[in-house]
């Protein structure tokens, strides 16, 4: 008897599905459970679909794609529509799918099943898509939450927490791959030590996990039965979790099995095809989020790496001064960047062990990007500053020989230069620049140079933000330095030395660009939201003080001083505070008087020095009770400046000092210059363009003179702050 005889006996026919040619094969049997007249026939794919449920046929595709992942049976319950759309009946496919190119083969056999599905009778199709929006709703839930755990252990959390619809596991396992051996990287489910004898085990072990992760296949026991007849090793350590079905799917991740996930039932499961499928999805949900969190983490512990091959300490502390430093690595990426500061012993001074405390520099830095070629240039450019100035170098020669180390580095990468004007050249060029990101880089340092017996500090800057200081009375002062190009952008560049004397309980701040405009700041709007920060802190504490200033830009309270420019990007911060010490303090002796000050020279060839100098005047007396007297200030020093420029040839030195407290200081400016000649009082004529200034002196200062020196002259002039409500008496002018 032949094949199909027996099978047409039992009312079982042959169907073959070429997914290739679009065409489906069936004998007589087959014909006739699909309503057709029961002979062999061929028909397209079109015309068997218009046999079958719509519903019912949306899923053939998915099951079988299931099956040919899994390696099993592809088996589908179809509903038979004849053409008025009524139900003859349910069948019921079992195929073996093959392979065809990108196509497939199905070849299996169809029969009449007596009891409809649940839930597909034709009386109540809602069922039937009920279950189906419950699942896709499902997997998009679980979709996004494990899309948005950013460590291995947020996915295992995510991936407990799963309830799946209409058989939700109550035991999960998350098994690892480590060389040879099957880890437990995560479980729920279970008892602390009920995972004791499946933590770690070889990859040849005759268990489930270890097969799938052999195989790359799903298994799926439905029963205790056949777990005992497929693993009878490893039967007696499952058994006593009283499980009653299994499923141990493989978690893939670019073709490469990376472990293996099981669910465990307590109530038996049949695993269907559509519960084998949202098993499957849900595996490949968790592999990728798996894959995603192990990346993120190796970047966080490379980054963190980095950092602290990078990053120096500051090492032992300095006789009368106190340091302190902090790095903030921007938010995303690999969180390097280029930023870094430096501590550096100089030769000369002794070691900065010494009782004396030697002389060393403080160096600050910020190299273009935030990428690792950024953080490889840096240390680059870190190792080369050090090796200068442990030469000896001073501040100026330093900067000099770090530009031109930088620029040889980054101009060695240099970009193909075009051989014409072609558009094929210019893409070319293009395309180098893309791909390698070889394009030359620069940055920016500032090098200050540390005297700590004497508080002198030597500033060289390239184009780096300037200096802060902030005064024995908590008044923060920016300090204009001279500077010169940023590292790196020519060969040959000079950078001018500035000199400052730090005074007892004084503090100088240096930092990068990130901590004044991150935000959506710029430079000037970022100073107004870092200055109330210096001037409120009290204490002695410089590491407080460090963290309120990155608390201001990184804390709750930075959200309420957002910056003008809103789309700007974060930047990495660097930021070092260096205080001098009042070793005065607590040895009985009376508290010294409240003194700001600052100097500044101007010399004949840089008269724009004068709007520098009232810059530096506005600053010191920004908290000034009466803003005319500030105007009226500014006036007179522009007047004096500009004289010692146009009737002398020397250069013009600018000292201001305020002195007292709030409500009742006493500004002192004086310029001195080094000619003999006194200024004496004229009387202008009506369109005379000069010989006002001893007149504006005489009416705006409270106090004014001329003072002869033995190389030179000084011109001065005061100012009394007035007290709340009142103005206390001036006292009379000089008649000089």
């Amino acid at each position: 008897m032949r094949t199909e005889d027996v099978l047409a006996a039992i009312a079982t026919g042959l169907w073959r599905w070429d997914n290739a040619s679009g065409t489906v094969t069936l004998d007589a049997e087959a014909a006739r459970l699909l309503g057709l007249p029961p002979h062999d026939t061929t028909l397209t794919e079109a015309a068997a679909r218009s046999r079958f449920h719509p519903v019912d046929w949306n899923e053939v595709d998915g099951i079988v794609h299931l099956a040919l992942a899994e390696g099993t049976l592809a088996e589908v319950r179809l509903r038979v529509m004849d053409e008025h759309g009524h139900v003859l009946r349910t069948v019921r496919s079992r195929s073996k799918p093959m392979l065809n190119g990108t196509s497939y083969l199905l070849i299996g056999t169809i029969q009449e099943v007596a009891e409809p599905q649940p839930g597909t009778t034709a009386a109540h199709p809602s069922i039937t898509g009920d279950w189906r929006r419950s699942r896709e709703a499902f997997l998009l839930d679980a979709g996004r939450a494990l899309a948005e755990a950013r460590s291995t252990s947020e996915v295992l959390r995510v991936a407990a927490s799963l309830s799946m619809p209409g058989f939700s596991p109550d035991g999960l396992a998350v098994f690892g791959v480590a060389g040879e051996r099957l880890t437990i990287i995560g479980h729920h489910g279970h008892n602390p030590g009920d995972d004791g004898p499946f933590t770690d085990m070889a990859l040849d072990t005759d268990y489930p996990a270890a097969d799938v992760v052999r195989n790359g296949r799903a298994i799926y026991l439905p029963s205790p039965q056949e777990y005992r007849r497929r693993f009878p090793a490893t039967w007696p350590m499952a058994q006593r979790f009283e499980r009653q079905s299994w499923a141990f799917v493989p978690l893939i991740v670019a073709g490469r099995t990376i472990g293996a996930w099981m669910a465990a039932f307590k109530n038996p499961v049949a695993f269907t095809p559509d519960e084998r499928s949202v098993l499957t999805t849900v595996a490949r949900m968790l592999a990728q989020a798996l894959a995603r969190a192990g990346e993120a983490e190796n970047e966080r512990e490379f980054s963190l790496g980095l950092q602290r091959s990078m990053m120096p300490t500051l090492g032992p502390e300095i006789p009368g001064m106190t340091v302190a430093a902090r790095y903030v690595p921007t938010g995303g990426g690999l969180q390097v960047g280029g930023d870094w500061y430096d501590m550096i012993p100089l030769p000369g001074g002794g070691s900065r062990t010494d009782c004396g405390g030697g002389r060393f520099a403080l160096v600050i830095g910020d190299v273009q990007g935030h990428d690792v070629r950024a953080a490889g240039l840096m240390g680059q450019l870190r190792i080369a500053l050090r090796a200068y100035a442990s030469e000896g170098h001073s501040p100026d020669a330093v900067l000099s020989r770090a530009s031109r180390f930088l620029y040889g580095i980054t101009e060695s990468y240099g970009l193909p230069e075009p051989s014409g004007d072609g558009y094929e050249d210019h893409a070319a060029h293009a395309a180098h620049a893309d791909h390698t990101d070889y394009a030359p880089r620069f940055a920016t340092c500032l090098y200050i140079e540390v005297d700590p017996a004497t508080g002198t500090l030597d500033i060289a800057r390239a184009g780096h933000p300037d200096p802060v200081i902030r005064t024995a009375d908590g008044t923060a002062l920016i300090r204009p330095t001279a500077g010169g190009l940023p590292l790196g952008i020519e060969a040959d560049s000079d950078y001018p030395t500035t000199r400052l004397v730090l005074d007892p309980d004084e503090t100088i701040m240096i930092c990068t660009d990130g901590l004044i405009e991150t935000g959506g700041h710029d430079m000037a709007s970022g100073w107004t939201r870092l200055r109330p920060v210096l001037e409120k802190h009290t204490g002695d504490s410089l590491e407080q003080l460090a963290d309120e200033l990155v608390q201001a830009v990184h804390g709750p309270s930075s959200h309420h001083t957002t910056g003008p420019l809103v789309d700007r990007r974060e930047d990495d911060i660097a930021l070092l505070l260096l205080r001098r010490n009042d070793v005065s303090a607590g040895a009985g002796t009376a508290p010294p008087e409240v003194v700001r000050r600052t100097a500044l020279t101007v010399a004949q060839a840089e008269p724009q020095q004068i709007a520098g100098a009232r810059g530096q005047l506005r600053e010191l007396l920004h908290d000034w009770s009466d803003d005319e007297q500030v105007d009226s200030a500014v006036l007179m020093i522009s007047e004096m400046i500009t004289n010692v420029l146009v009737h002398t040839d020397g250069d013009a030195l600018l000292v201001a000092e305020a002195r007292g407290p709030l409500g009742s200081r006493r500004l002192r400016v004086e310029v001195a210059d080094a000619s003999d000649e006194l200024p004496h009082r004229r009387r202008p004529g009506e369109l005379a363009s000069s010989g006002r200034g001893l007149i504006l002196m005489e009416m705006l200062a409270d106090a004014w003179g001329v003072d002869p020196r033995g190389d030179g002259k000084s011109i001065w002039f005061e100012l009394y702050e007035p007290a709340p409500g009142a103005r206390p008496d001036a006292a009379p002018p000089s008649p000089e």
